[in-house]
Order: structure tokens, then C-alpha cells, then sequence
């Protein structure tokens, strides 16, 4: 039995459908089974609820050999701790009670760097990873840098301003991860049964590009001029507010976008092993050209 938290999300619903096909027994957790497809639904186990919630994953947990396990974003959360720790605490101790063989998760890199502590998100992330592996269960933690689908939210200002915005160097070379590698990754782990312990699985890209470099790839693959514009951390801080974000998430996101800047996702060498397909072009052709032109 594979467990899916978040099956409905950018990340979890990819997750699931590499998944349906396998031939597992497969269970989610959602809050409204309406927001899976029909045909989904009548293929796997529905437990309803939140996966914050105690009762919801001592249910779904019980015989369950695997986990892949994603905690939301909670704009309104008092804190980023509570966000993620919080969020996630009835499940470790879940994890445990019912003998959970293993759990791959989403995390973010950035451990053993100096920025660790003070990374907003970034910091809550690798405490949540922390508290599932001291909960004993054999856990690898997906490690991401910047996300390319994140550039979607600015679709409409790349449409009708031609530029995108970030508080982050236009020079800084960083790697970007696209979900679909993450999905894949995750496959792979719920599936293999012969690892065990704690661990991290960066998944890099195919490269470091900076925000000009994507700016360039973008107005080739567009057919039209696209600019990249740093802001300031302030404005972007207000931003998130603007969207009704709590200061303190706010503030989390504004921290992450801060340790980015300062190199905290440069941390890790490119390797065979973790660099994954997609590249930025290829994710331009494919998701953001549509999402733009529509």
C-alpha cells in the first residue's frame, strides 16, 4: 500500500499518476475527493481530510508500506515552524505507531550551509525532515532548488509587460528543478523497497542558469522581448501580503528568496545522479508557452 498526501497538487497529482498504472495499491489523503478526477477516484482508497490531522493519518497510515509526503502551503500559518513542523508532527508519530516502511518527501536544499538557520521556508523544511527521521522510519527527502513552474505565476506580466520579477541577482546562476522530475523521483523511491535510513536526494536540472539567462531562453522560445527586473526583498514581502499571506509566511518566502540570493541552492555539485532531465527551454516549450499564450 502506497500512501499520496497533496494528490491533487502540482507535485502530488503527478506523483499519483505516474502511479495508477503500476499496478500498486494506492490510498490518498484529500480534503475534497471532488477535486480528484472521477476515474481516479474509483481506482484508489479516498481517505478525507487533512494529512495535519491526527485521526486522518492514524487511518491512513495503518498498513501502509510507503508515504509520499508533501506539506501544503499554508498562507495564513502563524509561523513557517508551524507550517511545517506543526504540520507535520501527527504524522511522524503516525509513521511510527503503524510501522511505516518508508517515506520520500518534498524538501528544499540548503543543509550544512550558513545560511540554513535563517532561510525562511527553507529552514522549516529541513526541520520537518528532521522530525520525520527522528521518528525512525526510512525517509530520503527530495532536496529542490527553484521550482521552474513558479515562473508561471508570472505568465500574465510576461504576456503584457514583457519581464518577470524576483528580489534575486540577474547574474546569479542557480540550478531550477521541474515538478515533473520531481514526480518521477518520488515514483522511483515509493517503489524501491531495498533502501533504509535517512537521507537527501538533490535533484538539480540540467543546469545553472540565471534570471537574465531565462529572460533570453524565454523571448526565443516566446517570439517576443522578455526582461528580467530585480525587485526589492520589501516589495516582494508586500506582495505576498497583498495576497493575504500572514507577515509571518511573508516574511518565510522573503528569507528563502534572501539565502537563494546568497547562494544557499549552490551548495550542492551537479552529478550524474542528481541531475534531472527537463531542461529550462524544454519546460518553456512545453508549459510556459501555452500558459502565456492562453
Amino acid at each position: 500500500m502506497i500512501v499520496i498526501t497533496s494528490p491533487a497538487g502540482q507535485i502530488g497529482r503527478q506523483v499519483l499518476a505516474n502511479l495508477l498504472s503500476s499496478g500498486a495499491e494506492l490510498r490518498v489523503i484529500a480534503r475534497d475527493p471532488e477535486d480528484l478526477p472521477a476515474g481516479v477516484r474509483a481506482d484508489v482508497d479516498v481517505v478525507v481530510g487533512s494529512h495535519g490531522d491526527a485521526a486522518v493519518v492514524d487511518k491512513a497510515f495503518s498498513g501502509a508500506d510507503a508515504v509520499f509526503w508533501l506539506a501544503p502551503l499554508n498562507p495564513q500559518a502563524p509561523s513557517v515552524d508551524a507550517a511545517f513542523v506543526g504540520f507535520t508532527r501527527p504524522a511522524a508519530a503516525a509513521f511510527k505507531r503503524h510501522g511505516v516502511g518508508r517515506v520520500v518527501g518534498v524538501s528544499m536544499l540548503g543543509r550544512g550551509t550558513p545560511w540554513a538557520g535563517r532561510a525562511g521556508f527553507v529552514t522549516g523544511s529541513l526541520a520537518m525532515d528532521d522530525l520525520i527521521a527522528a521518528s525512525g522510519v526510512a525517509y530520503r527527502a527530495l532536496v529542490n532548488p527553484y521550482f521552474m513552474e513558479d515562473t508561471v505565476r508570472q505568465a500574465a506580466s510576461i504576456k503584457d509587460q514583457g519581464a518577470f520579477f524576483y528580489p534575486i541577482a540577474g547574474d546569479r546562476k542557480m540550478p531550477s528543478v521541474a515538478t515533473r522530475d520531481i514526480a518521477a523521483a518520488a515514483a522511483r523511491l515509493l517503489f524501491d523497497a531495498s533502501w533504509s535510513g535517512a537521507g537527501e536526494v538533490p535533484l538539480l536540472g540540467p543546469e545553472d542558469l540565471s534570471f537574465n539567462d531565462m529572460a533570453g531562453i524565454m523571448s526565443q522560445v516566446l517570439g517576443k522581448d522578455v526582461r528580467f527586473q530585480q525587485s526589492t526583498f520589501e516589495a516582494y514581502k508586500d506582495r505576498f501580503v497583498s495576497f493575504g499571506m500572514s507577515d509571518a509566511m511573508a516574511q518565510g518566502m522573503t528569507d528563502m528568496a534572501w539565502a537563494k540570493n546568497e547562494g544557499i541552492d549552490n551548495a550542492v555539485q551537479r552529478t550524474l545522479q542528481n541531475s534531472t532531465p527537463t531542461s529550462f527551454r524544454q519546460w518553456c516549450e512545453q508549459v510556459l508557452k501555452p500558459a502565456v499564450a492562453s
